[in-house]
């Protein structure tokens, strides 16, 4: 779940006005002395800086230090009353419990792996909170969006007929199936439950909330056979659905993730594979069936983004803290 803070951290600060540029100050020109200033003239005693060395330097004190560390301290109360960062939720604890994967975790660290073992095959999965840090406005307006607006554009796309996979013409209501399978539907057409013949009632009030969309996180899934390369797939989460968005093979593995020039160098110069969407369909459905048998389906789709919102705030109340000491001391 998507804090306010998260998309509120990514509005970008302006900063208005701007620092006038003195005017650069010229040096006077020098008159040269003449022969025929009069003798009786004296000399012209230079002048000196006069310094004090009595007076001391004081040690100069932060003024705002005191203000910064409330809002701190304001700030960590906040978050901590939030959510309780040190113990792992439920649902992500469960997950881990029933799950074959491993999940391996430093503090202080973006990235997060999840790995495990299948027959022959060796599979890493990683993420990052990144991804949740990184969101622009327009993505995190998109999660943002108000429920009413969803209703309206809801309303309008009914109006209009607007179908998926070949819609009705306009002025035929419920007239028949269109071929994707959906029916047109008038907001009119709705049957108050009271009307319904069959006396039916569906209690919408009492169901279970709207879940609110997560955000797409990216995972990096790398596929290895001893002696036989590497396959790495390119995958995003969100709301519980596997989307591939690549597919690599390397001979070597080391070049899944290239970590020196050299090795990265090597890669680009190498054909991986067309993009995932020029395959033939039959082919996606295959390579994702073939992602699910080895873990990667929905389960693990809606426990990485509710752990990277976990990790990302247990890990921005870590900052606050560092912060914090490093103000008062």
């Amino acid at each position: 779940m998507i804090s306010l803070r998260c998309i509120g951290r990514s509005v970008p600060r302006q900063i208005s006005g701007a620092i006038p540029r003195l005017p650069r100050r010229t040096l006077s020109t020098i008159q040269k002395s003449s022969l025929l200033q009069q003798p009786w003239r004296g000399a012209s005693r230079p002048s000196y800086l006069a310094f004090s060395t009595s007076q001391q330097v004081r040690e100069q004190e932060g003024q705002v230090d005191p203000e910064l560390s409330a809002k701190l301290e304001s700030e960590l109360s906040v978050e901590r009353d939030t959510r309780d960062a040190d113990t792992l939720p439920s649902q992500l604890q469960g997950f881990l419990d029933n799950s074959p994967f491993k999940l391996e975790d430093k503090a202080g660290q973006e990235e997060v792996a999840l790995t495990r073992k299948f027959g022959d095959e060796s599979i890493r999965i990683t993420f990052s909170i990144a991804d949740l840090n990184n969101m622009d406005q327009d993505d995190a307006d998109q999660l943002g969006e108000d429920p009413a607006l969803s209703d309206e554009e809801a309303a309008d796309a009914a109006a209009t007929n607007v179908q998926s996979g070949g819609g009705n013409t306009k002025g035929s209501i419920n007239q028949g199936r269109t071929k994707g399978g959906n029916f047109a539907v008038a907001p009119e057409d709705s049957i108050a439950p009271s009307d319904r013949a069959d006396g039916s009632y569906e209690d919408t009030s009492a169901g279970e909330a709207e879940q609110e969309p997560s955000f797409p996180a990216r995972l990096n899934v790398l596929i290895t056979k001893a002696g036989k390369g590497a396959l790495q797939l390119e995958v995003t989460a969100q709301d519980g659905e596997v989307l591939i968005e690549n597919v690599y093979y390397f001979k070597k593995p080391e070049l899944a993730d290239a970590k020196t020039a050299e090795l990265d160098w090597s890669r680009r110069n190498l054909y991986t594979g067309p993009p995932f969407g020029n395959l033939d369909e039959d082919l996606q459905i295959l390579l994702e069936r073939y992602l699910s048998e080895r873990g990667i389906d929905t389960a693990l789709a809606l426990f990485v983004p509710e752990y990277i919102d976990w990790k990302e705030q247990r890990e921005y109340i870590t900052w606050l803290s560092n912060v914090k000491t490093f103000v008062d001391t």
